[in-house]
């Protein structure tokens, strides 16, 4: 006979370990709102703006993952294309464009195309020495 207890204790490590994968995914926005939500809701948060059909982008997604894992900052993306006024809000010019947000204002941009997960946390890490 299985005992309820150990099953419970499975069950919750299971879904604790569910929830941390969950954490360390980029969070899809929809729109401006969303965006000012989530920007604020944080100390630090990087934001990916991307299109559709983008191949760079579509690679920066598990990139992206691997920073949220190893970093405490939080991450989310969105399509501009979905909300045009954040293409002039945000000046952007090609994709995908990192922007780094600090106390919910933008500090720090690069849109150097694909960039691996070991950059990006570099790059992170010197925005925020300075």
């Amino acid at each position: 006979m299985t005992d309820p207890t150990t099953a419970d204790v499975g069950e919750t490590a299971e879904t604790s370990d569910q929830a941390a994968e969950r954490s360390a995914r980029p969070v899809a926005l929809k729109n401006e709102a969303d965006l000012e939500a989530f920007v604020a809701d944080h100390d630090r948060a990087l934001v990916e703006f991307y299109t559709a059909g983008c191949s760079m982008c579509d690679a920066m997604v598990p990139v992206l993952g691997g920073v949220a894992r190893a970093t405490d900052v939080a991450i989310a993306t969105i399509n501009p294309r979905d909300d045009p006024p954040l293409i002039e809000r945000f000046d952007v010019r090609s994709v995908p464009l990192l922007v780094l947000f600090a106390d919910g204002d933008p500090v720090a941009r690069r849109a150097d195309g694909f960039v691996p997960a070991e950059e990006v946390i570099g790059w992170l890490e010197s925005e925020t020495e300075q």
